[in-house]
């Protein structure tokens, strides 16, 4: 999803146009920007573009916030041709910055800052402007010459500190001081738009709803048609499991928005991240069809396929992806669904060696990416080795998830024990965890294949228990609980007792061959044997 942020912080800071009538026009444009409605804008800049710095400096910073690199370095090259114009400077500057030379474009910074002997505001902020609206992790500089332009200034301008924020926000543990900015920002100017956004942004991305709606909601009392907002709305009613107004914040944004590949691209990533595929993969497909090298949908295309089981293709679709997107641009996820799929076309030791590569390159994230290295060790059937990784990965804590995903492990590989042992923490932890009962009842099953000694008869009878509250969602697992009972009883002799047992399994699926078989047997119809009622309980593959 492209929700890299509009970030317009000097919004109508350098009307340089010739005539009043073409500053509004730019002004409108900015504008149109901001409400994301792209093509509008460039409809109004680019007939001027060829002879107006202002359109042409504009196209280059739309550009950029659309992640076109060559098309931005274009537009800010067209707006840099007068040598004795310190913003012309900025915008070379800037057209380098958005090829990623950073060197480069220091050099015209400096340069047009010298021009100016430092002391002019709106070049240092619209410096500083340009690594807020970069990708350069590296900002240190943007916040020196926006720091300098606030000093020349001599008073706070809300512009500035949005810029000031937004290069905080990047940086690691800069949420605090980007908070900071923006409240300065509001304090010079208390409706204004962009702070209140960032803010509500902010808070999003820190799991603070209630603050996050509240600015969000500030954002549309001041103007009901900023799209973004309702898409930023949709995000946060996302990551608080409200997934129907997750969805409704998400139609307003696509029906306030301007229909386009764009659009549609965030629409369908916001599907995918619901696990809605199927409608998620038909979004992302348009999207290609008008924005073959999109490489957000590019990626999705791979993902979206491996996670509806269409490897082959995903496999396609992950190799022409990795080859579109620069290596600085890859992600830790790439490298993970890459392995994931590498792994299932039975590529396993290479998908086992991306995993692991990735978790040395980004050990923040190895606790999570420890669950696609042991999902990959079971694609390949290594049970040992996905149970190293489990145990490696509770050493440093151990969470009641790890215990049931080590469970299973351990069942797999017939260490039925172990996973007994485990799943007793789990359910004493979690006395209400049915599936818990029901994995314990399957270990203990396998430990007493003859069901003579009865070790998973406690298990199925308390997860008949818990489960039998919601029979339609727990139908699979009640059946088989019902068919284990049943036979115990049956093989003890005690056929009265058996039989209700059959009878539920039964009703529960009416086609029930063995169900059927072991009543008529009781019935003297038939005869019961362990293999006819499927009362060894089989192992699931999780």
């Amino acid at each position: 999803m492209n929700n890299k942020p509009w970030k317009l912080t000097l919004l109508a800071a350098f009307s340089l146009a010739g005539t009043a009538a073409f500053a509004q026009n730019v002004q409108s444009a900015q504008k149109a920007i901001q409400l994301e409605r792209y093509s509008e804008a460039k409809r109004t800049l680019l007939p001027q573009a060829n002879t107006n710095f202002e359109a042409a400096f504009e196209l280059g910073r739309l550009y950029e916030m659309q992640e076109k690199a060559d098309s931005a370095a274009y537009f800010f090259n067209l707006a840099s041709n007068n040598p004795k114009s310190p913003m012309a400077k900025v915008s070379a500057g800037r057209a380098f910055l958005a090829q990623g030379k950073k060197g480069d474009a220091e050099a015209q910074f400096e340069a047009a800052a010298k021009m100016t002997k430092n002391k002019d505001a709106k070049v240092l902020a619209a410096i500083g402007q340009a690594y807020a609206e970069s990708d350069i992790k590296d900002n240190q500089k943007g916040i020196e010459y926006i720091n300098q332009a606030l000093k020349v200034n001599k008073k706070d301008d809300a512009a500035m500190l949005v810029a000031l924020g937004d290069m905080h926000e990047k940086r690691e543990n800069g949420g605090g001081e980007a908070m900071t900015a923006y409240d300065r920002a509001l304090t010079v100017d208390p409706n204004y738009l962009p702070a209140h956004y960032r803010k509500g942004r902010l808070n999003v991305r820190a799991r603070n709803g209630k603050d996050a709606l509240a600015s969000f909601q500030k954002v549309i009392s001041i103007d009901p048609n900023f799209a973004p907002a309702y898409r930023e709305m949709a995000n946060m009613y996302y990551y608080a499991g409200q997934y129907d107004q997750a969805s409704e914040m998400m139609k307003k944004y696509t029906d306030m928005s301007e229909k386009s590949p764009n659009t549609q691209a965030t629409y369908a990533a916001f599907l995918y991240l619901n696990k809605k595929y199927p409608e998620a993969l038909a979004q992302i497909q348009e999207v290609l069809a008008k924005d073959p090298t999109n490489v957000t949908m590019n990626r999705l295309l791979a993902y979206t396929l491996f996670d509806t089981n269409q490897n082959d293709q995903a496999l396609a679709a992950m190799d022409k992806y990795m080859k579109m997107v620069p290596q600085d641009k890859i992600l830790t996820e790439d490298y993970v669904y890459q392995g994931k799929i590498l792994t299932k076309a039975g590529r396993s030791d290479e998908g086992i060696a991306i995993i692991e590569r990735a978790i040395k390159a980004d050990p923040s994230k190895a606790a999570e990416l420890q669950n696609d290295l042991a999902s990959a060790y079971l694609l390949k059937k290594d049970y040992a080795k996905a149970i190293g990784v489990y145990k490696a990965k509770m050493a440093g804590g151990a969470q009641l998830t790890d215990q049931v995903r080590l469970a299973n492990v351990y069942s797999l590989n017939k260490q039925y024990t172990q996973a007994d042992s485990l799943l007793n923490i789990v359910v004493t932890a979690r006395p209400t965890y049915a599936p818990g009962y029901m994995l314990r009842a399957q270990a203990n099953a396998n430990l007493d294949p003859d069901s003579k000694q009865g070790l998973a008869k406690p298990h199925y009878e308390k997860y008949i228990e818990l489960a039998k509250a919601d029979p339609e969602k727990n139908k699979s697992g009640l059946t088989e609980a019902y068919r284990y009972l049943g036979y115990y009883y049956y093989q003890k002799g005690d056929k009265q007792a058996s039989l209700p047992y059959w009878q539920q399994a039964l009703a529960l699926n009416p086609g029930d061959a063995q169900a059927t078989a072991a009543i008529n047997d009781i019935n003297g119809k038939g005869k019961t044997t362990a293999k006819s009622t499927g009362a060894k309980a089989p192992v699931k593959k999780k």
